[in-house]
């Protein structure tokens, strides 16, 4: 998440709140099994609700593996049935969804993938690892080529920069430059009379 220091801060610091309590919701339904547990666990799962309506998140449990990075507040929607493999970055206004057909039949999403702001991704389909999607894509068909980009309305696969282009450190995410082409003036020209 980019801070320099252990523990959320009171005030401020609401997404990794949410991760972290996530992530303990996910421990005591998954570890703990005794009675006092159990009791626990509600309200875990209450605090998890409330918590999750403030920021405007629908993340169930058990959905994203190790590593979730939440960009910011605001709309992100995941089906209970969707698997998310490690470190994800998601952005706003995202959806991860069911097809028509069923409810159970949600995404599988690889690992390293960036999930640009207002994507869409629906149905029994698979993306493969170190796939950027682009902003406002919505995904309706597997892609299993690792390290692509893909946008549009449908995606389709618009390069071959994934999210490798995107280093992810302990501080901040920096975007590797694609180095730059050169390009003759009078081709362009000739280009934009057309």
């Amino acid at each position: 998440m980019g801070k320099n220091y252990k523990r959320p801060k009171l005030i401020g610091d609401d997404i990794w709140k949410f991760q972290r309590l996530l992530r303990k919701t996910e421990y005591y339904n998954n570890c703990q099994k005794s009675r006092v547990h159990k009791l626990y666990l509600k309200y875990l799962f209450f605090r998890l609700h409330r918590v999750s309506v403030h920021l405007g998140y629908s993340i169930p449990i058990n959905v994203f593996g190790p590593g979730l990075c939440i960009a910011h507040r605001g709309t992100i929607v995941v089906n209970k049935a969707a698997r998310v493999g490690e470190n994800c970055r998601i952005h706003a206004c995202t959806n991860i969804g069911s097809g028509r057909d069923s409810i159970i039949l949600a995404p599988k999403i690889g690992n390293d993938v960036y999930v640009g702001p207002g994507a869409k991704i629906f149905g029994n389909i698979e993306i493969a690892d170190n796939i950027a999607i682009g902003a406002n894509s919505v995904v309706n068909k597997s892609f299993y080529e690792k390290g692509i980009s893909i946008a549009g309305v449908p995606a389709k696969k618009i390069s071959n920069k994934g999210s490798d282009g995107m280093v992810f450190s302990a501080t901040k995410m920096i975007s590797i430059p694609a180095p730059q082409e050169t390009i003759d003036r009078t081709t362009v020209i000739e280009q934009v009379k057309w």
